[in-house]
């Protein structure tokens, strides 16, 4: 629907919305678990419903644009793949292991956060899911500031001041474990994260190229996904043999990680609006 030069905007305006969801979710969810451990589930399952009923009946897609028999045929996803991590030119590989790392990192950090503070911190569990809202509040914040910054200085440089900001933040909750702090270091972080998740896909359609959005698009939710699974399992085989404090210094280590799979990608030129 939108041109190179407005995706980040586009986006934006996107996650500002998941932004907003996220935050009553944590807020009410929290609130809701205190009433009753089912309640959440219930309440969730519903919206949902509501969601999909809302799409079916309201929703429109635009018409697909006519296809130009004069160039190839857009390319699969396999087909995208093998050129991603087979083809002369890296970047695509390098994006994808990099969205990899950083959703490593911060959905192991998701899932065991409300077990980090009950058992560390010794604050209740609904009261630890309500402390994420500060994180959700600077991402909705952040959502179209974070694609007008990305319009000055690149896409690239706007995601790597993200991961370092996010590195760093999950460094200081390791090493600081006061609630107050901790509290400030998630709005932090929250800013942070707007920086790489607001400009991410725009920067893989960017690296992939125009004729294979599609399938680009799939290959980031693989890799997104892939690391959903991934990153909680592998997290808490670590807290088995450690204690639930590790998962911040795994979680900065797929950052780290990330800034170097970013770092490795070349970029003609910013992408400005």
């Amino acid at each position: 629907m939108y041109p190179s030069e407005q995706r980040s905007k586009a986006n934006g305006v996107i996650n500002l919305m998941g932004g907003v969801g996220g935050a009553i979710a944590l807020f009410g969810g929290g609130a809701l678990f205190k009433m009753g451990v089912p309640l959440p589930f219930i309440v969730g399952a519903l919206l949902l419903l509501i969601a999909v009923a809302v799409v079916l009946a309201f929703v429109r897609e635009p018409e697909a644009p006519a296809i130009d028999a004069s160039h190839e045929a857009a390319p699969g996803v396999w087909d995208s793949l093998r050129e991603v991590t087979s083809g002369e030119n890296p970047n695509g590989l390098f994006m994808l292991l990099a969205i990899f790392c950083w959703f490593m990192a911060w959905n192991a950090v998701e899932a065991f956060f409300t077990l980090y503070v009950r058992e560390v911190l010794g604050i209740a569990v609904g009261t630890g899911t309500q402390m994420l809202t500060a994180f959700a509040a600077m991402l909705i914040l952040f959502a179209i500031p974070s694609g007008l910054i990305a319009n000055r200085i690149g896409r690239k440089t706007t995601i790597m001041i993200g991961l370092f900001g996010m590195m760093v933040g999950l460094i200081l909750v390791l090493m600081l474990t006061n609630p107050t702090i901790l509290l400030v270091l998630l709005a932090l972080m929250g800013g942070f994260w707007a920086l790489v998740n607001i400009n991410s896909l725009p920067l893989v359609y960017d690296v992939g190229g125009n004729h294979a959005i599609g399938a680009l698009t799939g290959l980031y939710y693989f890799a997104s996904s892939l690391a959903a699974i991934a990153g909680p399992i592998i997290a808490g085989g670590l807290i088995d043999l450690t204690s639930y404090s590790v998962i911040w210094l795994f979680a900065a280590v797929f950052m780290l990680l990330a800034l170097v799979m970013m770092s490795r990608i070349r970029v003609a030129a910013p992408v400005r609006d």
